[in-house]
């Protein structure tokens, strides 16, 4: 995917990782009963916010990274068929280690 987006600030665009979910007993639940995926893929980030004298503040995260994040946070958008979250630095909860 070509993106043609660039975040600003302290915004990052993620791609929402789904996972399969099965019940204990093996059926597989559909899109409707699942619950909002969490985990997700940081595809591009902003610059950083600025502080009070106007130099940049430097994002944790990067490209690349997998993030666990907040379950209603940021905005979603649909950008060639794919659904993408833009989030705030604060709306991240913690990178994932493999």
């Amino acid at each position: 995917m070509s993106l043609k987006i660039k975040p600003l600030a302290d915004r990052m665009l993620v791609k929402p990782l789904e996972e399969e979910e099965v019940t204990p007993g093996g059926i597989v639940l559909p899109e409707t009963a699942k619950e909002k995926p969490q985990k997700g893929e940081v595809l591009a980030v902003g610059p950083g916010a600025r502080d009070d004298e106007g130099n940049r503040i430097a994002l944790d995260v990067s490209v690349g990274d997998k993030v666990l994040f907040a379950k209603y946070g940021g905005t979603e958008i649909k950008m060639d068929g794919d659904k993408l979250l833009i989030l705030r630095e604060s709306d991240i909860l913690a990178i994932l280690e493999d």
